[in-house]
Parts: C-alpha cells; structure tokens; sequence
C-alpha cells in the first residue's frame, strides 16, 4: 500500500509539469512539445525492449491495442488538451477543473457499486463546485474583455482533457487489476509506442518555420523539456501510475491525482513569479475541502467492512 501511494505522489509531480511546460518552451509550439515529448517516450520505450523484460509478449491482440489506445488517445489527447488550457487560461483554471477528476472517478465508483448514499456526496460536490467556480470567475472577471474568449476556451479545453483523464483512468485500472495483468514495465512500454505513433499524426501541425528562426537557447531550452517531459514525465511517471494503480483501490489512487492539482499550481505560480490572489487561493482550498470531504465518504463504508469482518 505504502509503495502505491509513494508511486501515485511521484506520478502527480511529474504530470503536474504538464502545467507549465508548453509555456516555458515558447515561441515553440504546444504541438511542438507533444510531437517531441512522446516521440522521446515511444524512442525509451523501443530501445528498452532490446531487453525481452520491456518487451509486450504473451498479451492478446486486443489487449495490445488496449494499450497502444491508452497511449495514443489517452495521453497525447489529454497532453495537448491539458496544454492549450494553459496558454489559453493560464495557470489557476486548468488545474483546478481537472483537479476535480477525483471526484468524478468516485461518482462513477459509486454509481457502479453504490458504496455511499448520494446524500453524503452533497457536500464535496457542492465545496469543489464552488470552488471551481470563484476560481474561474476570479481569472475572467481580471482578464482584459478581449481575453475572456480566451479564457473560455481554456475552460473547455481543460474539461475536455478531463474526460479524457476519466476515461484513461478506468481502462487503465481495468487492466491492471485484471487477473492476467500485464507487467509493469510492459505495460508502459506500450502506452509508449502508442503514444509516438499517435504524436507522428501531429507532424503536419509542427512549426518547423518557428524551429528555424529560434535562438540557440530558445532550442536549447525545448530539446531539455522535451526530454524531461519524455523520460521523466511520460515513461518514469507512467510506470509509477501503472504500480499505483495494481496496487492502491481505484478510488483512492483516484484521489491521490488532487495532487497533480497541487503540484501543477505551485508550479504555474512559480513560472508567472507571483502568489496566488485571494480568490485563486479560496477557490482552491474549497475544492481540496470538497475532496477531503468526499475521501471521508468513502472511506467510511471500507471501514465498516473491515470491522465487520473483524468481529
């Protein structure tokens, strides 16, 4: 369990990078940044399976493209969604609404197993639904009237790469507490392919233009991001994700990703140099409240079980 938890926090902090990243790359693109970052993922992962402990053998053919799905839909959909929000939005209102994908997972669990009474699931829902709400509003009622389109399209950008987050996060658990699991490594090796080949569809959209007229720095700059983002957050941190979720309940490895909140914000504070504004910081505390408040619900009928089982 300990294990799980120390991978599910490890993962949260390198995929709150995706936050700042597509900004700190400029005047490359976001697009830029997907192609490189999972082209370096899917390289990893080839090189590593001259090593036969990497390499997907032994799963049936649509457990492979179960996994080479995740890969490509999952994580290059939900990268560049989860970008866009950024540079549309900035740094508070994308972290915050996908901060709520806990949540919605826990919903989903509930409405599978009916594990608490909708009446208990009040509260948190109405903390983070506050909580998103004086965020975004906060972030529109301080932009320029220009910008509030902007702003807008950040916010369905950043839903969008929720969904897209829900839906990896239950094919994903799906497979891994499945009875013939692939391992670990094997598993993240073809998410990798997966996510190279759904980049390679990108190519198209590069600004190779941009590349050209850059400064040795500003390149500089994107060939180490997009190596951090590939080795560290894409291969290292998918293969902690994959441990967390064989070894932690799907709920609760849900909830650890109110971390990748967490680390995601202080990072985008961080790189616009400033402290959240009132507003920012309130709205953020009551959504974390709401998730608390809804970790409570849900632990409560695990512990009755354990008692009950005791006596």
């Amino acid at each position: 369990m300990l294990l799980g938890i120390v991978a599910g926090l490890i993962t949260c902090a390198l995929w709150g990078l995706t936050f700042i990243a597509p900004r700190a790359v400029a005047p490359l693109t976001a697009w830029d940044l997907t192609i490189a970052r999972y082209g370096v993922f899917g390289l990893a992962c080839l090189l590593l399976m001259a090593d036969r402990r990497f390499r997907p053998v032994g799963m049936a053919p649509a457990r492979l493209l179960t996994g080479l799905l995740l890969g490509g839909a999952g994580y290059v959909g939900y990268f560049i969604s989860a970008a866009f929000a950024v540079q549309l939005a900035g740094a508070a209102v994308p972290p915050v609404i996908i901060g709520t994908m806990p949540v919605f997972l826990a919903i989903i669990a509930n409405i599978r197993d009916r594990s608490a009474s909708w009446k208990a699931l009040t509260l948190p829902l109405t903390l983070i639904a506050i909580g998103v709400t004086i965020v975004n509003a906060a972030t529109i009622g301080a932009a320029d009237v220009a910008d509030t389109p902007s702003i807008l399209r950040g916010v369905l950008a950043s839903s969008a790469a929720l969904v897209i987050w829900i839906a990896y996060g239950l094919a994903n658990a799906a497979v891994m507490r499945s009875a013939d699991a692939p391992a670990g490594l094997q598993w993240t090796g073809l998410q990798g392919i997966g996510a190279a080949i759904g980049s390679l569809l990108l190519l198209p959209l590069a600004s190779f233009d941009v590349a050209n007229t850059a400064s040795a720095s500003e390149i500089a700059s994107f060939v180490v991001w997009a190596l951090v983002m590939g080795l560290a957050g894409s291969w290292f941190a998918t293969w902690c994700w994959v441990i967390a979720s064989r070894r932690l309940p799907l709920a609760l490895a849900a909830q650890l990703m109110v971390a990748e909140t967490v680390f995601g914000l202080a990072y985008g504070f961080m790189f616009e140099g400033r402290f959240p504004s009132p507003a920012e910081a309130i709205g953020v505390i009551m959504q974390f409240a709401g998730v608390c408040s809804a970790i409570a619900v849900f632990s409560k009928p695990a512990k009755l079980v354990q008692v009950s089982q005791q006596s």
